[in-house]
């Protein structure tokens, strides 16, 4: 059957993408690993780029787990024991052994009654938050939380629905009692740690508004947390956001194998009603796939290594490495968001002078992502850095050094 009037339709959207500065393009390849030496973290080769080795100042990896022996000896020992994929949801026969174990294994990490577990943290937001949003219900939204809280609210049906400026109490704390006198329930939702940021929800000052406003809910005030980019990378311990904010918890905390655990799924820790009730209600959970048995032992191994005296090196090494890399900026007179979390914003706070930026970076062997305008607002365009376990003293002068250069080269 012919398409082509839809296929022009969808040519103009991509036009308009490239047009905006919104369009992705294509991706970049990642076709091998250089391991560790002479003091230099791993180094990746790039598809069309020959054998010209990449620093990368753009991953996820907070830990390096995905490369730690034990956790790929554990995978491959579940994969030879279950095979390759559960098969079913977790309802018709996909759940195995490993999965029960690696959520026992975060409910006790988080100090939580129980967990599930989703195929990714986004599934995890986009599952859990309909479920529990009615048409009784208010949303209360940091104007700045990931796409997936966005999206998620979009597919429920809120009686309400408020947005406050980013890290505004004031404005929350307006919005709980605005929607006091209409809603039985609220939902206050929030990432843990600001992903394009590195900055952090003030998690006292939301829980303490929550209690201060409950009475007035029939439904209570539940704080939801996605922290996917905290847990794992943030707190002494790697308990993210609510270690940082004198451990206060959140009523429900999603966040993600995907990141510094290394491996591949996102999960819930709540209470064992909140857990059972999702478990028959989250089309996300019931109607996917779960991770594969393999990936929830290594998850578990990953944990068992964060949850340990090396884990808490490995987070001691990426708060020295981030303090390194914040000093050397200040020397060069950069600006960045003030934080100690191993996503490091540089402001360059204009759209070609970033674009430019990035290319020099990449020329010079350095890979970082640019966020320009209209994906960030004018005038905030910035390239993010993340910092990883796996950088050392000389990745970091390195890719200072690649920065200082663009000056030069200018």
């Amino acid at each position: 059957m012919p398409h082509d009037r839809l296929e022009t339709v969808l040519l103009g959207a991509l036009a308009e993408l490239e047009t905006s500065g919104r369009r992705k393009g294509s991706e970049t390849v990642i076709a091998g690993v250089i391991p560790p030496s002479e003091g230099k973290g791993p180094r990746y080769l790039i598809e069309g780029a020959g054998e010209k080795p990449f620093l990368r100042m753009n991953s996820n990896s907070y830990l390096g787990m995905s490369f730690h022996d034990e956790v790929i000896q554990a995978e491959e020992a579940a994969v030879r024991s279950y095979g390759t994929g559960p098969g079913a949801v977790r309802f018709i026969g996909g759940t195995w052994s490993p999965h029960i174990e690696l959520e026992q294994r975060l409910a006790a990490f988080h100090g939580r009654p129980a967990a599930m577990i989703f195929s990714s943290a986004y599934a995890a937001v986009m599952g859990i938050l309909p479920p529990l949003i009615d048409g009784e219900t208010a949303v209360i939204s940091d104007a700045l939380n990931h796409n997936c809280i966005i999206n998620a609210v979009r597919l429920a049906t809120p009686k309400q629905k408020h947005v406050y400026a980013h890290l505004d109490m004031a404005g929350l704390e307006d919005a709980l009692t605005s929607a006091a006198g209409a809603c039985r329930r609220a939902i206050v939702v929030t990432d843990g740690v600001f992903s394009m940021r590195g900055d952090h929800a003030p998690l006292q000052e939301i829980s303490a508004l929550a209690r201060k406003h409950d009475a007035a809910f029939a439904e209570n005030v539940l704080v939801v947390v996605d922290d996917s980019h905290g847990v794992g990378a943030f707190g002494a311990s790697g308990r993210g956001t609510e270690e940082i904010c004198d451990n206060t918890p959140a009523d429900l905390l999603v966040a993600t194998l995907g990141k510094a655990i290394g491996v591949n799924g996102g999960y819930l820790v709540g209470s064992e009603t909140f857990i059972q009730y999702l478990r028959e209600t989250s089309p996300f959970y019931v109607y996917s796939n779960p991770i594969t048995a393999g990936e929830a032992a290594a998850a578990t191994a990953a944990l068992d290594i964060l949850d340990s005296p090396r884990g808490t090196a490995l987070l001691d090494h990426i708060g020295a490495m981030t303090a390194r890399f914040r000093q050397g900026l200040a020397a060069l007179g950069l600006e960045a968001i003030p934080g100690e979390h191993p996503v490091v914003p540089v402001m360059i706070r204009d759209t070609a002078r970033t674009s430019a930026l990035v290319a020099h970076l990449k020329d010079h062997g350095v890979l970082a992502t640019g966020l320009n305008f209209p994906v960030v607002p004018r005038g905030d365009e910035e390239i993010r850095f993340q910092i990883s376990a796996d950088h050392t003293k000389a990745d970091i002068d390195e890719a200072l050094a690649a920065l200082a250069s663009f000056g030069e080269a200018r």
